[in-house]
């Protein structure tokens, strides 16, 4: 039976051709309906059913980077991963993960490393002027400390590739001076990578890496997608994911984040678990959750799919138990962005989680 085409967009007929373009190059085949090409709109931009979560994932990257035009200059561009590293030993662990996803995506892994200047330090008013004076110097130490850490990560990277532990993949370093995280989001904005890949401390870290954690504030701010490892991982790579809890809230804009997780995640042929946490007994979830099943199971047929409604009201100790029970090898959420004084004194799931689990987490923004 033929399959049946929705309406994604209504345009101007210049910029219906310009989407049917941007969709057709990653593989979404597009139709225009009703076309007049005197008339200023009614052109509609048709596609399949079981594309919608994908094209509305296109249209919503496009819509961040200012419109159609922007997209099309970005067509053609090499896929990304980006990188971010401090040459901690989490660090090195986010490369397992990264490396082997980059080869999957045919990307470029970019090792990002942000340093503080000298001058971003507290000090007492009466050290200002003698500390003005070492700047410069101190700024150069830096610079010299990364280029050398740098080079013993990059020498350790080859040395996995040639012994094939990890594939080989093209890889560049970038050094940026100035607040990690606002260089890391400003970059990623710049050059929309397909996801950031970051080492986090995991659950057995003291609170005091709460507010000061970069990996947590890039999972708050960034528009990209971030996939978090925990330094206690018991995973060896990438391809080690084979079972996935995907949190949903029944928002619309999770439609766009699986799909942005199973184009991550195609080559491991991955079995996902719808997961919803509930306080009461609620069967219209159940019954939504039962449809989300249908829904993706109709439209990912050689992927397996669960769904299960989570009770309680201490999500974080659900997550743990559900997370053991089930042999779950990564998390997936959507969360939102919201400004500081949200972020300091109400902290997103995504925030919480990233401090609490050794599990590793995907986390996408709506």
């Amino acid at each position: 039976m033929e399959e049946n085409l929705v309406t994604l967009a209504i345009h101007t007929y210049e910029k219906a051709q310009i989407l049917k373009s941007v969709l057709e190059v990653h593989g979404i085949d597009a139709y225009i309906h009703s076309v007049n090409q005197f008339l200023p709109v009614g052109v509609r931009v048709r596609i399949k059913e079981s594309d919608l979560p994908k094209a509305l994932g296109i249209i919503e990257e496009m819509n961040n980077k200012d419109g159609i035009n922007k997209a099309l200059e970005e067509m053609n561009k090499k896929p990304m991963v980006l990188l971010p590293i401090d040459f901690s030993d989490y660090s090195l662990k986010a490369c397992e993960f990264a490396f082997p996803l980059a080869a999957t995506l045919d990307a470029e892994v970019v090792l990002f490393h942000a340093y503080l200047p000298p001058s971003f330090s507290t000090m007492p008013i009466g050290d200002v002027i003698n500390h003005e004076g070492r700047t410069e110097e101190s700024a150069l130490e830096l610079l010299e400390s990364a280029k050398k850490n740098l080079v013993e990560l990059e020498s350790k990277i080859e040395g996995y590739i040639s012994e094939g532990k990890w594939p080989r993949t093209k890889y560049r370093h970038v050094l940026r001076e100035g607040v990690p995280e606002d260089q890391i989001l400003g970059y990623a904005e710049r050059h929309n990578p397909r996801v950031i890949i970051m080492g986090s401390r995991g659950s057995d870290k003291k609170d005091m890496d709460f507010i000061g954690s970069v990996t947590a504030e890039i999972i708050e701010r960034s528009h990209v997608p971030v996939f978090a490892i925990p330094e206690n991982i018991n995973l060896n790579g990438f391809e080690d994911i084979k079972k996935v809890a995907f949190s949903t809230t029944f928002d619309d804009k999770d439609l766009i984040a699986f799909d942005k997780m199973m184009t991550l995640l195609k080559p491991n042929n991955v079995s996902v678990h719808f997961i919803h946490f509930e306080n009461k007994d609620d069967r219209w979830a159940e019954i939504k959750l039962s449809g989300i099943k249908a829904y993706f199971q109709q439209n990912y047929p050689d992927n397996e799919f669960e769904y299960s409604l989570v009770p309680g009201t201490d999500i974080l100790s659900a997550y743990d138990e559900f997370i053991h029970k089930n042999n779950i090898d990564a998390i997936a959420l959507t969360t939102h962005r919201r400004n500081l004084i949200s972020r300091l004194f109400n902290p997103s799931m995504a925030r919480k989680m990233i401090f609490h689990t050794d599990t590793p987490m995907f986390v996408f923004h709506a």
